[in-house]
């Protein structure tokens, strides 16, 4: 498998479980049964968690493009040692995004999230020159 593929691979987990924390924060600020079912007033998580909430739903937003351009990349032979760096530092750049936003770190998450926009650009642009 190339780079780019085992990165999005990555990505897609690294997605799949950034719900657990924020839910487990939910449980045990709700209870499990107010946690699964639709409570009227639920009372507030902890901030960590909905930024963490956040940062999840930021990562699913910013994944459909990400693999659409590997994929891209992938099929029309464009994939070569630069877009396999672009995938890298994406998911790199998402795994500090993910920690950052969840920590409340202001200007290293904007960093990040604009390193990882970057790194979907340049692959765009290395498919769009091929």
């Amino acid at each position: 498998m190339t780079t780019d593929l085992t990165m999005l691979t990555w990505t897609v987990l690294l997605c799949i479980l950034m719900w657990v924390p924020y839910i487990l924060a939910r449980i045990g600020s709700w209870g499990l049964v107010n946690a699964v079912g639709y409570p009227e007033s639920p009372p507030a998580t902890p901030a960590w968690s909905q930024r963490c909430q956040r940062a999840h739903l930021n990562l699913v937003e910013n994944l459909a493009p990400f693999a659409a351009l590997v994929l891209i990349a992938h099929v029309t032979g464009a994939a070569n040692e630069t877009t396999a760096l672009c995938a890298t530092v994406f998911f790199w750049a998402r795994v500090a995004h993910a920690v950052t936003f969840t920590l409340g770190v202001p200007w290293v998450r904007t960093l990040t999230f604009a390193a990882s926009v970057g790194a979907m650009v340049w692959t765009a642009v290395i498919i769009l020159t091929a």
